[in-house]
């Protein structure tokens, strides 16, 4: 069992390499729980959240069989990726928390570079 002080540890050591590499594009943040996928395009700078989708929206809910596969994670990549651009974002950094490059958090990041958006 993974404690919740080495997640937090692992997520700051992720954020502190995003920082140091790139401070002026925004973050694409990911959170993925048991059931849904969250993800948010962030300026840091301002605080502000400039887009965000998740698989509780009103547009994919309806039509994903779960939240928690693949293919609604990609679905949310594909989501975040058109409300973004409708923000005038087109360049962000990835920010996988403390999550592996891998499985829902890949599908979602691969999906996102399909719709438009560069890492």
């Amino acid at each position: 069992m993974v404690s919740k002080l080495s997640v937090q540890r692992r997520s700051f050591r992720v954020r502190r390499q995003l920082r140091a590499v790139n401070a002026e594009r925004p973050r694409l943040s990911v959170y993925r729980s048991g059931k849904n996928i969250y993800v948010q395009v962030i300026d840091d700078k301002s605080g502000h959240t400039l887009a965000a989708a998740s698989t509780l929206d009103k547009d994919l809910k309806g039509s994903l069989k779960t939240g928690a596969d693949t293919a609604a994670a990609a679905a949310v990549g594909k989501l975040i990726a058109e409300r973004a651009s409708k923000a005038g974002v087109k360049e962000v950094v990835f920010d996988r928390g403390a999550y592996i490059y891998h499985g829902r958090v890949k599908a979602l990041a691969e999906a996102a570079r399909e719709g438009g958006l560069s890492f």
